[in-house]
């Protein structure tokens, strides 16, 4: 406990009546605790009864582990109980008490809010109305209130708690170490050592798995680290695979790319740090709008029927 204590950190969210949000994030793998209480408003230690009036909002205290929920992956998460457009009111609930909000102490929090609040905005025609603002003030809500649909389990619940996130098969960076410049110069081909190591992309309609719709995964072509799954894959017309998301949370990381007069967001595997593509924003709105660019020369393809007998057994229910 102390090591999870240790690196423990807090966001704060606001996503109208606070009995159903903390339900919600009380059962997302990586929340480690959860409170209710009343934010960003005038006057010390307010009621229930007081917050219509002292401009406070029912809010959501949530710890995570960042090892093993990100806050980008909680605010995806958070997005998908919310209608983020309406201002005052979530639910048949109205009032400036359930109005929609971000609120974080970390300022490094900032840079993830924005980019997920953006990306959102791409699915909407109407602008987003939540509130992102460092937090004033939090003062925790009567006692009553605590953990109240777990006391209360036929309570009131404005959302449908089976929109919680199925749990996702973990990957375990361990088992995919990064060998050393010397062989990964050997392993590789060519244009395999070109893209992973040195940043560089491949053509265009002539790369091995644009156009592959076998069912299995992709694996990072220097380690082995599983990164993408068959049924991600799409059709996208640019001419290199591409996918709606990882595998799984954590297996890509991101990176601002400011090369040839653009600006971009890179996107690296995790355990071998190999130069996969870019992520863009304009991919299908149905599942979340992100398209994952990637050069097949970082990945290996993993057939179904060889899963198993490869070692990414865990991972069949996925591509099945």
């Amino acid at each position: 406990m102390g090591d999870i204590q240790g690196r423990e950190k807090k966001i704060w969210l606001a996503g109208g009546c606070f009995w159903v949000v903390e339900a919600y994030f009380g059962r997302i793998k990586g929340v480690v605790a959860t409170s209710v209480g009343y934010a960003n408003g005038r006057g010390d230690n307010p009621s229930y009864e007081e917050i219509s009036f002292s401009g406070h909002v029912e809010t959501v205290e949530v710890s995570y582990d960042p090892e093993i929920v990100s806050l980008e992956k909680l605010l995806i998460y958070f997005f998908r109980i919310i209608d983020p457009t309406v201002r005052n009111r979530q639910g048949p609930d109205t009032g400036t008490q359930y109005r929609t909000g971000i609120y974080y102490k970390d300022e490094s929090d900032l840079a993830v809010i924005q980019k997920v609040v953006s990306r959102e905005q791409e699915k909407y025609h109407h602008p987003i109305v939540t509130e992102v603002m460092p937090l004033q003030n939090y003062h925790l809500a009567e006692e009553y209130h605590q953990n109240y649909l777990e006391k209360n389990p036929g309570g009131y619940c404005h959302i449908d708690l089976s929109n919680l996130p199925a749990e996702e098969s973990s990957v375990d960076l361990s088992q995919y170490e990064k060998p050393s410049p010397d062989v990964i110069r050997k392993k590789l081909s060519p244009l395999q050592y070109r893209v992973t190591q040195e940043d560089d992309t491949e053509p265009p309609f002539a790369n091995e798995y644009y156009d592959n719709y076998q069912r299995g995964i992709y694996v990072d072509v220097v380690t082995g680290e599983p990164l993408f799954a068959s049924t991600d894959k799409y059709e996208s017309g640019c001419g290199w695979p591409s996918f709606t998301k990882p595998i799984t949370d954590g297996v890509i990381r991101e990176a601002l790319d400011r090369s040839h007069g653009m600006l971009r967001t890179e996107v690296r595997s995790r355990a071998g740090d190999s130069h996969l593509g870019h992520v863009f924003t304009d991919g299908p709105r149905e599942k979340g709008g992100l398209r994952y660019c990637i050069n097949s020369a970082a990945l290996k393809f993993i057939p179904l029927e060889k899963m198993d007998a490869e070692g990414y057994g865990q991972f069949v229910p996925l591509v099945k």
